[in-house]
């Protein structure tokens, strides 16, 4: 288990130090504060990339597919026709999470993410369905980065091996099997808080940093 997020980065980045790798970028809101310890451990600069889950009616947490900025949406195709779910159900979703990636965008201070010929640590805190890692790999490709490695503390090893299939590498600490939660890995997974992911940007954006995180 990891003791949190900052733990797990910490940890990740000690997998990572052979990288080829440009700039770090997290998954808000819990990615952003992994990604920053790995920024932090491998002297990179930080960015952020929008990315929202789609939640099914009632069950917000069943994740039904992701939107990622640039337009970029993965859907669960199998899960909304099991589920019946609507057209309108799923705009009204869709609207839903727009809404707030716009609120999250201006809170933390983020233009589009530019990411072309950049070799892309894509980190996020866990990997359970990796819906919202698959929109968020698919994002940077259409914005034109050189490569795209998936590091993330713990991940479901069928999605794992699904997300393969999308980057160039996946970095993955631990495949347990009978994952269950991204959450029962780390003795402490709280909520991550707005503040806490501005901060993370702002540390990262520091004398000793090459480039601001407003700058990818």
């Amino acid at each position: 288990m990891f003791k949190d997020r900052r733990d797990a980065g910490v940890k990740l980045a000690e997998k990572l130090h052979d990288t080829d790798a440009t700039v770090v970028v997290g998954m808000p809101r819990g990615g952003v504060v992994v990604a920053a310890e790995v920024a932090r451990v491998l002297e990179l600069p930080l960015a952020a990339l929008l990315v929202r889950k789609l939640g099914a009616p009632r069950q917000p947490e069943l994740g039904i597919g992701a939107i990622a900025d640039g337009g970029v949406e993965v859907l669960n195709d199998q899960v909304v026709r099991l589920l019946g779910m609507s057209s309108s159900a799923l705009d009204i979703e869709r609207t839903r999470q727009m809404r707030e990636m716009e609120r999250q965008r201006g809170i933390y201070g983020l233009d589009e993410i530019h990411v072309a010929g950049e070799s892309v640590l894509l980190v996020d805190d866990g990997l359970a369905t990796g819906v919202t890692a698959r929109a968020a790999a698919r994002s940077l490709h259409a914005h034109a980065a050189a490569q795209v490695v998936l590091a993330v503390p713990v991940g479901a090893p069928d999605s794992v091996a699904e997300l393969v299939l999308e980057v160039d590498q996946v970095v993955c600490l631990l495949q347990p099997v009978g994952f269950g939660a991204v959450g029962r890995w780390y003795k402490d997974f709280r909520q991550t808080t707005d503040t806490e992911v501005l901060d993370c940007l702002r540390s990262a954006a520091g004398p000793s940093f090459r480039r601001s995180p407003r700058s990818f």
